[in-house]
Parts: C-alpha cells; sequence; structure tokens
C-alpha cells in the first residue's frame, strides 16, 4: 500500500483557508484510493512524554501554547537549516478533532515541534531549505511527502511533491504583498528539488512552465474536486425559512460574492459594477480580510455611513459558518466571482455544483473552469461586469439556463474523475 503524507501547514490554521479546503480533498480522495494517509504538523510547543499532551498539541490554538524564549526561536531557527526530525504521534482517543482537520481520513500522525515556522524564518533568513526526516522508530518514512504549498522544506527519503496553487505574486505583482524575490527564490527551489509538481489548472500549469522553466513532463495537473453538496440537504422551504429568518431575503432574489476581500479578487470592481447596474437585488459579499484590502474596506464602509437604499442592499459578512453559507449559495440569484486571477476558482465550481447561475472572468482558469457554463465578463472593465448583472437581473431564462449547465459542467471535477487523476500520477512516481 501507498504511504503519503501532506504538510497540516494550512489543515491546522483555526479558519484554514483554500489551501486547506485543497489538503481535506486531497485526503478524503487518496483515502478513497485506499492509499495510507500520514499527517505532518509543526506544533507550538516541545514535544513530551505524554501522548496526550503530544497529541493536544497538534489541534491546540498556537496563542495559547508556550511560546519559546527569543533565543530559543533563533537556536532552532539557525539549526533547521541542517535538518529537523518529525515523530510519530500516536492518536489516544482522548483528543476531539475538530471537523475542519479531516482527521477521519489520517491514518498516522507526524509532528515535529515549530516545523513550520522556524524553516520559513530561516529560509528567509539564510536561504536554505529545511531537510525532514522521519524517526523510523514506531513507523516506516511515508513513500511520498506531498507539500501543499510553497513551502522551504523537503523529505530526505521520501518522493517530494510539491503543489503550487498559482504564480500570482510573479504574474500580478500589484495585487499581493509578498516579498516578490523571496517568492520567485521559493518557486525556483521547489523547481529545482520537486520530484514533481502538481497543479490545479492547465493555465497555472503554463505559468509554472513558462515562469520557472520547468520541463513539461515535470509537471501535472490535477484539478480539483470540492466539498460542496450537489443537492440541498433541507427542502427549498427549509431554505427559504433560513434566508428569511436571518437575512429577510428570498430564493433567487439575491446575488452572492465570497471569498477572500483582496484586491485579485476585483472586489471593488464588482461594487462599481453593481451600482451602475441598478439593481435592486441586493449584493451579499462574504469574505474576511486579505492582504492590500484598504480600497474595498474603505468604500463599503462609506457606502454605509451615507445610508440608504443601497446601504441596505450591499450586506457585508466578513464570516458565516459553512452550511449557512452553504443554504446562501443554494438561495442566490447568482454567484459573482469576475476574479483578475485565480490557480482554480472553488468558489465557481461549488455553486455551479449546486445548481447556481455563475457570472465569472472570461479568461485564464476561471474560464477554463466554467468553460460555456458560466456568463464570462471582462474583469478589468467595470462597464462588461454591469453588463452581466443587467443580464442576469432580466433573464430569467439565462439564469436557469446557467444553473442546469454549471451542474452537468460540475460533473468533469467529481471525486471520481480527481481519483483518476492523482491514481495515474502516483502510479508513476512510485
Amino acid at each position: 500500500m501507498t504511504s503519503i503524507c501532506v504538510d497540516a501547514f494550512n489543515l491546522a490554521l483555526p479558519k484554514g483557508t483554500g489551501i486547506a479546503t485543497y489538503t481535506r480533498n486531497l485526503l478524503a480522495n487518496t483515502h478513497a484510493l485506499g492509499m495510507e494517509n500520514h499527517a505532518l504538523y509543526g506544533p507550538a510547543s516541545l514535544r513530551t512524554p505524554n501522548a496526550i499532551q503530544n497529541e493536544m498539541a497538534l489541534v491546540d490554538l498556537p496563542t495559547s501554547s508556550a511560546k519559546r524564549g527569543r533565543f530559543e526561536l533563533w537556536a532552532a531557527t539557525y539549526a533547521s537549516r541542517w535538518g529537523t526530525m518529525a515523530y510519530s504521534t500516536p492518536r489516544t482517543g482522548a483528543v476531539v478533532w475538530p471537523s475542519t482537520s479531516a482527521a477521519e481520513h489520517i491514518d498516522h500522525l507526524w509532528s515535529a515541534p515549530h516545523l513550520f515556522r522556524t524553516a520559513i524564518r530561516s529560509y528567509r533568513k539564510y536561504g536554505t531549505p529545511t531537510p525532514v526526516s522521519f524517526d523510523t522508530s514506531d513507523l516506516p518514512p511515508p513513500d511520498i511527502v506531498q507539500w501543499t504549498s510553497a513551502l522551504p522544506l523537503y523529505s530526505k527519503k521520501s518522493v517530494n511533491i510539491y503543489t503550487i496553487h498559482d504564480l500570482i505574486p510573479l504574474k500580478l505583482p500589484y495585487v499581493t504583498a509578498d516579498d516578490k524575490s523571496s517568492f520567485l527564490k521559493l518557486c525556483q527551489f521547489i523547481a529545482k528539488k520537486a520530484d514533481h509538481i502538481i497543479t490545479v489548472s492547465e493555465s497555472a500549469r503554463s505559468d509554472i512552465i513558462q515562469l520557472l522553466g520547468v520541463d513539461e513532463g515535470r509537471v501535472t495537473n490535477t484539478y480539483q474536486s470540492i466539498e460542496a453538496p450537489t443537492a440541498p440537504r433541507k427542502s427549498h422551504h427549509e431554505i427559504g425559512y433560513i434566508l428569511d429568518d436571518s437575512f429577510g431575503l428570498s430564493p433567487g432574489e439575491y446575488y452572492l460574492y465570497f471569498g477572500a476581500i483582496e484586491p485579485k479578487k476585483n472586489v471593488l470592481r464588482l461594487i462599481e459594477a453593481y451600482i451602475a447596474s441598478r439593481s435592486e437585488r441586493p449584493l451579499l459579499i462574504v469574505g474576511g480580510r486579505g492582504w492590500l484590502d484598504d480600497d474595498e474596506e474603505a468604500f463599503i464602509r462609506q457606502i454605509h455611513r451615507d445610508g440608504g437604499s443601497l446601504a441596505q442592499r450591499i450586506r457585508r459578512y466578513e464570516y458565516l459558518p459553512r452550511s449557512l453559507l452553504t443554504d446562501l449559495i443554494f438561495g442566490a440569484r447568482a454567484t459573482v466571482f469576475p476574479s483578475l486571477y485565480e490557480g482554480f476558482g472553488l468558489p465557481v465550481l461549488e455553486s455551479m455544483a449546486m445548481g447556481t447561475a455563475v457570472m465569472t472572468s472570461q479568461s485564464g482558469a476561471l474560464r477554463e473552469i466554467s468553460g460555456d457554463a458560466a456568463l464570462g465578463v471582462n474583469p478589468y472593465d467595470v462597464t462588461s461586469i454591469a453588463e452581466g448583472f443587467q443580464r442576469l437581473e432580466n433573464d430569467d431564462d439565462l439564469v436557469e439556463s446557467l444553473g442546469s449547465r454549471g451542474a452537468l459542467r460540475a460533473n468533469s471535477f467529481s471525486p471520481e474523475r480527481y481519483q483518476e487523476r492523482l491514481k495515474a500520477l502516483y502510479s508513476k512516481l512510485t
């Protein structure tokens, strides 16, 4: 049985990210393939003789754990250049894991204290990636280690696969606050060190080959699968009641954007276009604050300060429970997602899978994922986005058709298709 270990860098975050969603899906699908799943954590506390305490550290909030002293952290950062050891951490049965941890799909746990923090700090300071060894006292090392994002780490005795979701800091340097030089150097390390690189769209694959000079045979696009339900778990009447009670809304009578609030997501133009369209249906914006979001946040605050009907129609929610967000997606007239650039575009696929009409960008990965099942707009042109709103506003047949076509299109990204792509790749590498 092939064993695969994924890093839990994003998986362990309290609110998670799109990469955490990717990691959960990856674990669920490798589990379905019959692979032995491992996960590597970097807890914010040192290993102890107490097995329960060691397991607790893997799911504890980083801020609640004891912090290292300045000298100890410096020493660990300096030492990580020569490597770190990961130890098997048994599950005791005494600790209740969060539902976002994908614990049901993980067979074995590994931990290396402060792994990700010290590796990132060491790479920034010394430019040296951190090698990881797996202590074999209790378990053999995993056959494959799949790093689910660009990390300055590698396993000394396993096949190293890196997932590069996109090269946004290099393609659109003005929309992120990353240190572009450091990011490029890290990607160049991965391009040289990786036994193979995985990405999630042909668009992203093309960027990796072009910008990093990676041979085509070393980069595979596996796309992604999704967690979204393909049918409501509640009746349409129940969803209607929830929308009315929670938001004062009716199904099919609002537009929905969900995702981070940051420049590449294009929320500022989205709001401008919504205002220009003169739609009377509310626009709901659901998402936490991201990179360089001052302009978007200031614009939304100004709208609400001015008051009037526009302030009532444009609604901002920084966070909603997943179950409530799912109800909102099912009930939306359309999901509107004219992002400037995406490696994949999970909100588009999730909405299509739920039978909700989608308006999105007509280029790049978003066009690749949505095909002809979404209403395409030019994300750089407010007029184009506004015209998209007007078409959705006035054409019920179009909205219904987009919902039906989207549900069919989403079948191309089913778990079964994803598993086929993963199986084909892993069989070549082991």
